[in-house]
C-alpha cells in the first residue's frame, strides 16, 4: 500500500513538472516551425518532446510567455497562427531570413513588451493593429524592406521606450501622434523615405536620448525646440533637405554637423548662427 501511495504521489509530481501548454499555443509553435523550415534551424525542436524543452521557448504556468529564436536560420513567412500566442511578453526573431508581411492580427498579442523582427526580409506596411499592444516597450524592425507609412495608431503606445525602424522603405511624414510618446528614449528612423517637416512638438519627447533621422527626404527649418531635449546624447539628422540657420549647440550635437542635401542633390553644411550658441534665442 505504501508503494502504491508513493507511486501515486510521484505521478502527480511528474505531471506538474511537465508543462502542458494549450492546444492553440502548441499548434501555433508547430505552425511557425513548419512555416520557417524548422528541420534546418540551427537549434531544432523535437516535436515529440515536451514544449518546455523546446529551444527558445519560455513557459510560465503552462503558458508561452517568451519566444527567442534569434539568429537561428528561420527561412519562410510568419504564419497567422503566431498571433495565437496571446500570452507572449517577448518575441525575438532577430537576424533570420523571414519574408512576407507582419500579420495584421499581431494586435492580438496584448501582453507583448518586446517585439524584435529586425534584420529579416519583411515587406509590406507596419500593421495599424500594433497600436493595440499597449504594453509594448520596445519595437525593433530595422534592416527589413518594410514600406508604406507609419501608422498613426503607433502613438497609442505610451509605454514605448525604443522605436527602431531604420533601413527600411517607410515613406510619408512622421505622424503627429509620435510626438506624444513621452516614454520614448530611442527613436531611430534613419535610412527610409520619410518626407515632411520635423515638428516643434519634438520637444515633448523629454526623455529622448538618441534621435536619428539620417538619410531621409525631410525638409523645412530644423526646430529650435530640439535644444529643449536635455537628455539627448546622440543625434543624427543629416542628409535630409532641412534648411535655415542652426545654433552651434545643435550643429555640434549632430553626428555629421548638419550636412544636408540641397535641391540640386549636393551635400552642404547648414550655416551656424555666428553670434549665438543657442538657436532658442532666435524664437519669436
Amino acid at each position: 500500500m505504501k508503494k502504491i501511495t508513493i507511486l501515486f504521489l510521484f505521478l502527480i509530481a511528474s505531471s506538474s513538472i511537465i508543462a502542458n501548454v494549450s492546444v492553440s499555443e502548441k499548434e501555433a509553435l508547430i505552425k511557425l516551425y513548419n512555416a520557417t523550415n524548422g528541420t534546418n534551424w540551427n537549434n531544432k525542436w523535437d516535436l515529440n518532446a515536451p514544449v518546455s524543452s523546446w529551444y527558445g521557448v519560455k513557459l510560465q504556468k503552462d503558458k508561452v510567455i517568451a519566444l527567442d529564436l534569434s539568429n537561428n536560420n528561420l527561412i519562410g513567412q510568419l504564419p497567422i497562427e503566431i498571433c495565437n500566442l496571446v500570452n507572449l511578453q517577448k518575441l525575438n526573431l532577430f537576424k533570420n531570413t523571414i519574408s512576407g508581411i507582419i500579420p495584421s492580427s499581431i494586435g492580438n498579442l496584448r501582453q507583448l513588451k518586446t517585439f524584435n523582427l529586425a534584420f529579416n526580409k519583411l515587406t509590406g506596411s507596419i500593421p495599424s493593429s500594433i497600436g493595440s499592444i499597449t504594453n509594448l516597450q520596445s519595437i525593433e524592425l530595422f534592416m527589413n524592406k518594410l514600406s508604406g507609412e507609419l501608422p498613426t495608431e503607433i502613438g497609442s503606445l505610451k509605454e514605448l521606450k525604443v522605436l527602431s525602424l531604420f533601413n527600411n522603405e517607410i515613406k510619408g511624414e512622421i505622424p503627429s501622434s509620435v510626438y506624444g510618446m513621452k516614454s520614448l528614449r530611442v527613436l531611430l528612423l534613419n535610412s527610409n523615405n520619410l518626407t515632411g517637416k520635423l515638428s516643434d512638438e519634438v520637444a515633448n519627447l523629454t526623455l529622448l536620448e538618441n534621435l536619428s533621422l539620417f538619410e531621409n527626404n525631410m525638409d523645412g527649418q530644423i526646430p529650435f525646440n530640439l535644444e529643449k531635449l536635455n537628455n539627448l546624447k546622440e543625434m543624427n539628422i543629416s542628409y535630409n533637405m532641412f534648411s535655415g540657420l542652426v545654433s552651434k549647440n545643435l550643429a555640434q550635437l549632430d553626428t555629421l554637423n548638419m550636412t544636408m542635401i540641397n535641391d540640386k542633390g549636393l551635400a552642404i553644411v547648414l550655416p551656424v548662427k555666428a553670434d549665438r550658441n543657442s538657436a532658442l534665442a532666435n524664437e519669436d
